[in-house]
């Protein structure tokens, strides 16, 4: 199958998000762009991320840039990327799972970009599509001591669920995660 581009999946762009931010759909144009952006911040990304652990080449960016955007194509994930003017600083995804209709969300940003509701403002974007195609229930996941990620969550007004023991490996530990739930 060919590589996916922003004219084969149609334009989609969710919207400005004020003082020159935008959340749009990944594309395969953006693979270099984001690779750029995980590596600069893979440091503090491998403190919370299981996929952040391996190396992070370009073959593997597109691979997986490609994978979302076939899901994409099924209905079953919706890979966004926040724009600051046109440069990429964060990305915010759904997975949906279509017979449950529920979704999880997940999201990261540059360093440089934290603590301005970047990252608030996109999620509440993605859960207004997540509402569109009739999800009914997001969970967001986070490790226990991710305070910025565990906020986001709070400030979108999802409730704090429980505690799932050692559910996320990181490199030879394993991290607990806190769930926490939205119904629509």
């Amino acid at each position: 199958m060919n590589s996916i581009s922003v004219r084969e999946a149609g334009e989609m762009n969710f919207g400005e998000l004020g003082e020159g931010y935008a959340l749009v759909l990944r594309t395969a144009d953006s693979v270099t762009e984001m690779r750029d952006l995980t590596l600069k911040n893979l440091d503090r990304l491998r403190e919370w991320e299981p996929w952040a652990q391996t190396e992070q080449t370009l073959e593997g960016t597109a691979a997986y840039t490609q994978f979302q955007l076939e899901q994409f194509a099924t209905g079953s994930a919706v890979p966004g990327m926040i724009l600051r003017g046109d440069t990429a600083i964060g990305s915010v995804s759904l997975r949906i799972d279509a017979c449950l209709h529920t979704a999880e969300l997940g999201y990261w940003i540059d360093e440089e970009a934290e603590g301005r509701g970047v990252v608030t403002r996109a999620c509440a974007r993605m859960i207004e599509h997540a509402e569109s195609v009739a999800v009914r229930r997001i969970e967001i996941r986070t490790a226990v001591g991710n305070r910025r990620s565990a906020a986001v969550a709070e400030r979108l007004g999802f409730e704090r669920e429980g505690v799932l023991r050692q559910a996320l490996p990181i490199g030879a530990d394993r991290l607990d995660v806190v769930i926490y739930g939205r119904v629509l």
